[in-house]
């Protein structure tokens, strides 16, 4: 059996989760690949799906969904009926509708979704200022990732006829969460930009750019293609490129999601079969 473990991961949680996973997978002595496809130049190659027996798909939770450039990654392909399962890397927020609508894009894609799984992991915005999972994913996420990769496993080698799995429709509409993306920009109001002059100006932000939005030069990221995935600001290593300081902000954010940091602390990583 060969499958592979396709991901995506800008600031290292959704890799650290698939590296669990990958290892899982060697203890199994199951034949298995790595692809990272954070980086653009990644997903411009052609996938040759007729390679794999089966395929892991880690993803972060952008705005509810899966990251835009993830989806129409995924839109580029013929699934062939290959069995996939999908994973999930979250912050503590609006995780829900993620399952339904990638299980959607994976059926139109003539995919056969086995498995989903979501792994509570730091949220992206602590770079600017909330204090959301910081410390996660830990040990007991690693855990439920090592039995979700056994269920899945033997999903994938069970001959059984495929039944597919079946999600709650969430409350919102894929063109209500198309309007959801931009609230990203109307908290972070100033994208990754250079605010110190000791930077050594070794170019490693505009290299690793997922969009290409980051120019070393200006020491900025643009306006129009920029994710805020804030992988420039996690890799940094002069520390040097911030946003705008979002912190007033968090108390907010739990107030609207009638949850406390606390609460986001306790919350478990979960598996969908």
């Amino acid at each position: 059996m060969k499958l592979l473990i396709a991901f995506f991961s800008a600031t290292g949680n959704t890799k650290k989760i698939a590296t669990v996973i990958k290892n899982k997978l060697k203890e199994l002595d199951v034949n298995v690949i790595s692809l990272d496809i954070t980086s653009y130049s990644s997903r411009q190659r052609d996938l040759i799906i007729s390679e794999y027996d089966g395929i892991f798909f880690g993803f972060p939770i952008y705005s509810m969904r899966a990251p835009r450039i993830c989806r129409e990654w995924l839109q580029r392909m013929d699934g062939e009926g290959k069995k996939c399962s999908i994973f999930f890397t979250y912050g503590g927020f609006g995780k829900d509708p993620a399952h339904y609508y990638i299980k959607q894009l994976l059926d139109e894609k003539n995919f056969k979704l086995v498995s989903s799984a979501e792994f509570v992991s730091a949220h992206t915005f602590n770079y600017s200022g909330w204090l959301a999972a910081e410390n996660r994913p830990n040990k007991s996420d690693y855990n439920v990732a090592k039995e979700y990769t056994v269920k899945t496993i033997n999903k994938f080698i069970n001959n059984e006829p495929y039944i597919p799995i079946e999600y709650t429709k969430p409350l919102y509409s894929s063109e209500q969460l198309d309007q959801a993306e931009k609230y990203r920009f109307h908290v972070i109001t100033k994208l990754p930009a250079r605010d110190s002059d000791t930077c050594s100006m070794c170019g490693l932000c505009e290299n690793i750019c997922p969009t290409k939005a980051m120019d070393a030069q200006k020491g900025i990221a643009d306006v129009n293609s920029c994710i805020a995935c804030f992988r420039c600001i996690a890799n940094c290593p002069e520390q040097v490129l911030h946003t705008n300081d979002i912190s007033h902000t968090w108390e907010q954010k739990l107030e609207f999601h009638k949850t406390t940091r606390d609460g986001i602390n306790k919350m478990i990583s979960k598996i969908y079969i």
